[in-house]
């Protein structure tokens, strides 16, 4: 295949990435944080333990934004800084107990959202995506 033609496509499915997220978390995040903090919070969920650098380069933020939006979620008691035991100026960031509480409700809507997308999908189909974000995790996403 054609490699322009290859990135044409990965171009197009990017972008339906984006409208497909955006449909699925659409009002599943509480009213009390931003969106920011939102994605913030998601991407501590899926990668558990991080470092405020890793939150910033991910979230294309600048480590002063980053570091406040890490401030403002730790008042709201969503997430933990916790110090590193042979770097003490390393810290890392993971969800609090109460965080971890909204992050479940949040991805519940979502699943819900995503079964009802699927609802109607052969088991052949199921298995077929399953592959498919297989492989893309693999070869494109690592």
């Amino acid at each position: 295949m054609d490699e322009k033609a290859l990135f044409t496509k990965l171009v197009s499915f990017t972008t339906s990435v984006h409208r497909v997220t955006q449909e699925l978390s659409q009002n599943a995040k509480a009213d009390s944080i931003t969106p920011i903090q939102y994605n913030i919070l998601e991407y501590v969920t899926v990668s558990q333990s991080v470092t405020p650098s890793e939150i910033s380069d991910c979230q294309h933020m600048s480590m002063p934004n980053t570091s406040r939006e890490l401030r403002k979620l730790i008042e709201k008691g969503l997430i933990e800084k916790i110090g590193d035991t042979e770097d003490r100026r390393k810290h890392y960031i993971r969800l609090s107990n109460e965080g971890e509480t909204m992050m479940k409700e949040a991805f519940a809507t979502i699943e819900s959202r995503f079964q009802a997308r699927i609802q109607n999908a052969s088991k052949d189909d199921i298995e077929e995506i399953n592959r498919a974000l297989e492989i893309l995790q693999t070869k494109l996403f690592y």
